[in-house]
């Protein structure tokens, strides 16, 4: 059966999307397999995909919602510049009310940690003692190696492979099918292009790309 992690809080309480694009698409098809409640989302639009495609109910827009008790709440904004700024806006508060969502077809490691409000994609692989901290995307057929460590608000893109002992900063993006050799560090903030391998430490803030990548 599919679930939320057990790094998060199972309750009989409504979950709310934060976002209502593509992304939140993903997960709210991860929440229902976990049979957790969708009260809604809330987004800028009101035409946003999920009321459109799914039938979900809009809440109201981002700039009126705040996490409260009697609630839960996961971030499904795909960009991470705009995840960051709810975290920023929200601090605790968010990641309090935050719930973990695992689609039923990832494969977990009981070794491994993962934080609040991180989403956890099809076919992705976490293996052994990684951790995965608050608020990450590990997306679709992804493989986290052993010991990985990644970092707050990361995104780790659809078929993207870390192999073991990688550091990854917070607010970083893996793009699709990447790749990292072991034992390497990407700093906060980085923008690694799609099918790019990582041969080497990255500096925060950087954009890379090629393979290798440059």
């Amino acid at each position: 059966m599919a679930r939320l992690s057990d790094s998060s809080r199972p309750a009989p309480l409504p979950l709310i999307l934060i976002g209502g694009g593509g992304h939140a698409q993903v997960v709210l098809s991860a929440a229902l397999a976990a049979c957790v409640h969708v009260a809604g989302f809330v987004d800028d639009s009101d035409q946003a995909p999920l009321s459109l495609k799914r039938g979900l109910p809009r809440l109201g827009p981002l700039r009126d919602f705040t996490p409260r008790p009697g609630i839960t709440c996961i971030l499904a904004l795909g960009d991470l510049a705009s995840r960051r700024v709810l975290l920023s806006r929200f601090g605790d508060a968010l990641t309090d009310h935050a719930v973990t969502l695992v689609h039923p077809t990832a494969t977990i490691d009981p070794t491994a940690i993962l934080g609040k409000g991180v989403y956890v994609g099809p076919h992705a692989v976490i293996h052994a003692c990684a951790r995965i901290r608050d608020h990450a995307i590990i997306n679709t057929a992804s493989v986290i190696e052993h010991d990985c460590d990644i970092g707050e608000n990361a995104h780790i893109a659809p078929g993207t492979v870390l192999a073991g002992t990688v550091k990854v900063g917070e607010d970083t993006l893996l793009g699709i099918g990447s790749r990292v050799i072991p034992g390497l560090t990407i700093a906060p903030r980085v923008t690694v292009g799609a099918g790019a391998v990582v041969t080497k430490n990255i500096p925060a803030g950087v954009t890379i790309k090629g393979i290798p990548a440059r």
